[in-house]
């Protein structure tokens, strides 16, 4: 039995049409994918769904009963709950204040006992199989443990839809099997799941269903089992462009980078490695494997304690971030809000900052005709949705956001760029552009780039080499033919099964 169906659905935002007639139905006990590019009207159809936007037309079904006037108040009585990727919870209750919130307001209480709440809230937590003291303030919780008072919360108000929006952005993968092992379990109890997210993997994995939006509509929506990656790529975007083996033959013999015992004590040890013009070298490995860790220390974020590093073939000293770029090594952080952009400012400046010497006049006055030009020429290559090159950088989605970033250090022309899961959180046509262009790049200008990411194919369809990560070192190098889904994902289960039986 269909829980919701909403038919026709349409909505327009000073003259910009988000939805143009789209009918989305989700069952009962299902977990529905809803996948799409930015700006494809994903968020504006769960906000319809929830009752915090209205629609401009289009009818509402809940449990076979047409909905005549719907707001945020209906959507909760209906047991619909949105779990953001914010997550919305108060930092400095404890998680069973956190959890029982909502009921108590909703049922006006003026008084409150926590005694009489408490089984209440150890049930659901026990019903979840989370392993969470419930006196403990949740600002005190990792990420993935907030996430999961999130889901107990709407457990406590007898949420019959949970919508998940992103879910797993900031989640290691052991997380992620927590996090899917309880949302099936929901799907047991009868709860329907939208399970919202850029990862199509993740959908593949988990998803019954998967409903598609493309430029404001409903373009698919099929039973998984109809579907393979490559299909909802094409339904996305009008063709798969992501993960079709994709690396050009233009890899130089010469050098541009030469590791040699490189080692931080308590994250990695005796690194050595190469990197050629126009290579992309691959990096992956479990959490802790010491990948972010390498590139800190490539970049002078964390310097390395010993070895070597030469850049064409002469020794470098890297203590700094300016030792790094006066190397001519660039670094795209996989944490683009914190650490790649100045959030608050504008995208031509996010775009000039790494290279305001080269926009300075002799008597050092900013030149800013050629930062103008530079901002122009960068969001025209990388194809930055935007009409204002002074948009603050806040402002856009994390697809052009990360496109900004990859700009600022490309302007640079470096001979490394070292990307650190260069696609967390963006859409697949972001992914698109941002391959295509270091691809171009490498080829083009020979500079070598060092690809570290979470996601096997993203290693394997762009990768001329790749290392295997694991306890700090290098455990295995992989080259031409070699490179294949199955071979990384059989390396990384032989150690997670190792680290299983250490810990027994």
């Amino acid at each position: 039995m269909d829980f919701i169906t909403i038919q026709h659905a349409s909505k327009r935002f000073s003259g910009v049409q988000a939805l143009k007639d789209v009918t989305f139905k989700v069952k009962q006990g299902e977990i529905h994918g809803l996948v799409g590019e930015n700006g494809s009207g994903k968020s504006t159809l769960i906000k319809i769904l929830a009752g915090v936007l209205p629609a401009d037309g289009g009818e509402i079904t809940i449990e076979g009963k047409k909905i005549t006037s719907y707001g945020p108040l209906t959507g909760i009585r209906h047991g619909i709950s949105v779990i953001y990727q914010d997550i919305s919870l108060f930092p400095n209750l404890t998680v069973m204040e956190n959890i029982l919130l909502g009921r108590v307001l909703e049922q006006n209480r003026k008084i409150f006992s926590r005694k009489q709440f408490e089984q209440r809230v150890v049930n659901i937590l026990d019903e979840l199989g989370v392993d969470i003291n419930h006196h403990e303030l949740v600002g005190e919780l990792p990420i993935a443990q907030q996430q999961l008072v999130a889901i107990a919360r709407a457990l406590n108000n007898d949420s019959k839809l949970l919508i998940l929006d992103e879910p797993t952005t900031a989640l290691t993968r052991q997380e992620i099997n927590q996090l899917f092992r309880l949302v099936n379990n929901l799907k047991d109890l009868g709860i329907a799941i939208i399970f919202i997210s850029h990862k199509l993997d993740e959908i593949a994995e988990l998803c019954d269903t998967v409903s598609i939006l493309r430029d404001g509509e409903m373009v698919a929506s099929k039973l998984m089992s109809e579907l393979t990656i490559n299909k909802i790529e094409n339904f996305m975007v009008g063709k798969s462009m992501i993960h079709t083996r994709n690396i050009h033959a233009h890899v130089s013999p010469e050098q541009v980078m030469e590791i040699t015992n490189l080692t931080k004590k308590n994250n990695f040890a005796d690194i050595s490695f190469s990197l050629q013009r126009g290579e992309v070298l691959g990096v992956i490995g479990l959490l802790g494997s010491g990948r972010t860790e390498l590139a800190s220390a490539l970049f002078g974020t964390a310097p390395a304690d010993s070895g070597q590093i030469k850049i064409s073939g002469e020794p470098v000293t890297i203590k700094s971030v300016q030792d790094a770029v006066k190397h001519g090594i660039a670094y795209v952080p996989e944490d683009r809000l914190t650490q790649g952009l100045v959030m608050n400012k504008s995208i031509k400046l996010n775009i000039a900052i790494a290279t305001l010497d080269q926009s300075t006049t002799s008597i050092g006055l900013v030149d800013t005709e050629k930062i103008d030009a530079m901002a122009e020429k960068w969001i025209e290559d990388m194809a930055i949705k935007t009409d204002d090159k002074e948009k603050i950088a806040r402002t856009l989605s994390g697809g052009n956001q990360q496109k900004i970033v990859l700009a600022k250090w490309l302007a640079m022309d470096p001979k490394v760029l070292i990307l650190d899961g260069p696609t967390v959180g963006i859409d697949v046509g972001a992914k698109a552009g941002i391959f295509i262009t270091i691809n171009e790049m490498a080829k083009n200008s020979g500079m070598g780039v060092i690809l570290i990411s979470d996601e096997i194919r993203e290693i394997t369809s762009h990768c001329h080499r790749v290392l295997i990560m694991k306890n700090g070192r290098i455990a295995r190098e992989l080259v031409g033919e070699e490179i294949t889904d199955m071979a990384i994902q059989r390396d990384l289960d032989e150690q997670k099964r190792v680290m299983a039986q250490d810990l027994k």
